[in-house]
């Protein structure tokens, strides 16, 4: 027992009622006000990046992918949400980057910078994502290291192509967000009976979006989980198949959730359907011929370089070239993360093992497959560059200070090659680092690009010339760049004549009862996303023309009567009418592996005369189309 000197001693050190609370108060409003700060400067960064993206995004000029984007999600909000009488693409976006849109739309309107705001807001989703995948739990010490090489790595996107593969064209990086959010919640949650469910429905829901889930996510995800059951030690004292099945619940949970995802899409898919909502085209996949694999070979490589900034093609400055040169370190520090992975397979966490698994397949899936026909298709393998800066910060972080990243071992690593290892993975991160920033200013200070075919929507809306139709890459950029003022749609060539281009199109928009055109445009600039002239099937489909007017590379006919009803007709004929989307070829082809490609950003900016600029004119029969 406490003798009286005690209880006095105690006594007298017991603080006085209602201190402790007052000091617990004070001591809690520093750490208050510190986590306010954080969140306000990190909401503040991101809103700076989006911004950011979003201008180095209006480097390169929107174009009929981009504003066919923002047409379904302009119907979107405006009551169509299950896109109703819609011809989509191969892949729909309709879960992951169409919401986005929908939102911009109902605060910028329809315009085409809501293709620029909403690829900034993507990109820097995606950094984000995987700068915090990157880090994971990190060890003390690693964080840091793990967030400079996963943010060096994906800071700047290349001009030209990089800008198109990245932040302009609405390709797969979008998809990135749903595959990171599922890895990032494997990576930081406790093994729980509801993550695989999670897991399941946020695959589904990204798959319904786009098909290449399944090759960057459900199939790696399946793979390395059940690799994990198969490998996992059975507890001893129980029977091994039983023990084992027992502790591996986890992982095969996890490969369940995996199939589970692919048929929970395909029936929100049919639901879809049976609502009345859009039709889908079919990924138009096909292996290549092994005559053909070396022609391959070079744009796959011509792609990863792009994806990674360092693509040497079409540069036309010093500063440009300095730049893809510092760029390749980031693509050296995912190599190397990658090689040491696939070395050290069994010893490597399940993030780091989907990560390796889902970079290999996709590259595997693009370089024998139809897809790596040009380098601007590089947008096939987008996600190989957040999964690479992902995989590189978890991989190679430790070893800046000497330690093995969780669940590895560095035994077998030879003391004597440390310490030069160490010093060239220092040097590779500082030049991806220092050359991304480098590069992010300097192309920030980049002029802005218009839209494609800008002065011919000025041009058009000053005749009033407001219906009509032209090919596909001439179309929809007009319709958004004069927000529907002026309304282009995109037919295309059948049978000799003209037919509705029923790709990321509406049926509407050809009802000859409803709707009106009375021109055509052709254009005779070269290049990939320019050149049009079905002059002889325009003639075919519509007879002769009224009126013919030049300006620039353009060449707009003018008929004084409706032609879609001869449009219609035409489309009956050739067996092309109706739903049917599979009588004729579908989707803008893409340019040969190794031909002249559109690299920079103003080679899309046609140089066409202002309104007030002279104009030729003859009337029917007196001149032909150029």
């Amino acid at each position: 027992m406490a003798g009286p000197a005690q209880e006095v001693a105690g006594a007298a050190k017991a603080p006085e009622p209602g201190v402790t609370g007052r000091a617990g108060a004070v001591t809690q409003r520093p750490a208050r006000r510190a986590r306010w700060l954080r969140a306000a400067a990190c909401t503040a960064a991101a809103i700076a990046a989006i911004a950011a993206y979003a201008r180095l995004s209006g480097t390169y000029p929107v174009n009929s992918d981009g504003a066919n984007i923002v047409l379904m999600s302009w119907d979107m909000l405006h009551g169509n949400l299950l896109l109703h009488a819609w011809w989509m693409s191969d892949v729909s976006f309709y879960t992951t980057e169409l919401p986005e849109y929908m939102l911009i739309d109902a605060i910028r309107g329809l315009s085409p910078d809501v293709t620029h705001i909403a690829a900034g807001l993507t990109y820097t989703l995606v950094l984000v994502l995987t700068v915090l995948l990157a880090r994971g739990r990190a060890a003390a010490g690693d964080g840091p290291a793990r967030v400079l090489i996963s943010a060096g790595i994906m800071l700047a996107p290349q001009l030209g192509v990089g800008i198109f593969v990245l932040l302009l064209s609405v390709g797969h990086i979008g998809t990135a967000v749903p595959a990171l959010a599922v890895w990032l919640i494997l990576d930081r949650a406790r093994p729980r009976w509801y993550i695989p469910v999670i897991t399941a429905v946020l695959l589904a829901w990204a798959m319904v979006a786009d098909t290449l889930v399944l090759v960057v996510a459900i199939v790696p995800l399946a793979l390395v989980a059940l690799f994990r059951a198969v490998r996992r030690p059975a507890p001893g004292g129980e029977p091994a198949a039983a023990a084992s099945l027992r502790s591996a619940w986890y992982e095969l949970s996890l490969a369940a959730a995996a199939v589970a995802a692919v048929g929970l899409s395909w029936l929100a898919q049919q639901a879809i359907h049976a609502a009345g909502g859009y039709t889908l085209h079919q990924v138009p996949f096909s292996l290549v011929a092994p005559a053909r694999l070396g022609v391959h070979a070079a744009a796959t490589g011509d792609s990863l370089l792009a994806l990674f900034g360092a693509n040497f093609g079409g540069l036309h400055s010093g500063a440009a070239a300095a730049f893809a040169v510092l760029h390749l370190a980031g693509l050296a520090l995912v190599a190397w993360a990658l090689a040491r992975t696939i070395r050290r397979f069994t010893s490597c966490g399940l993030i780091d093992q989907v990560l390796a698994v889902a970079i290999v397949l996709n590259l595997v899936m693009y370089l024998f497959s139809s897809f790596s026909s040009g380098v601007l298709n590089g947008r096939e393998i987008a996600l190989v560059l957040p999964f690479g800066a992902a995989l590189a910060a978890r991989s190679l972080a430790p070893r800046l200070r000497g330690a093995s990243p969780r669940g590895t071992s560095l035994r077998g690593t030879s003391p004597r090659g440390a310490g030069p290892a160490r010093m060239l993975l220092a040097v590779l991160t500082g030049t991806a680092l220092a050359g991304s920033v480098a590069c992010l200013g300097y192309e920030l200070a980049q002029p802005v690009s218009p839209p494609a075919n800008t002065r011919l929507a000025a041009w058009l809306q000053a005749r009033h010339l407001t219906s009509g139709l032209s090919g596909y890459w001439q179309a929809s950029v007009v319709t958004v760049g004069t927000g529907g003022r002026v309304t282009i749609r995109a037919v295309t060539t059948a049978g000799g004549g003209l037919v509705p281009y029923r790709w990321e199109a509406r049926s509407p928009w050809y009802d000859p009862r409803t709707r009106y055109a009375n021109f055509v445009v052709l254009q005779n600039q070269p290049g990939f996303f320019n050149e049009w002239q079905p002059a002889a099937a325009a003639r075919a489909t519509f007879g002769a023309p009224a009126q013919i007017f030049r300006t620039g590379p353009y060449t707009v006919l003018v008929w004084k009567q409706n032609l879609l009803p001869a449009l219609h007709e035409w489309a009956v004929r050739t067996g092309t009418a109706g739903t049917s989307v599979t009588s004729y070829r579908f989707g803008p082809p893409m340019p040969s592996a190794r031909g002249p490609l559109p690299l920079m950003p103003g080679s899309l900016v046609p140089g066409v005369p202002a309104p007030g600029d002279p104009v030729t004119r003859s009337a029917s029969g007196t001149g032909r189309p150029g």
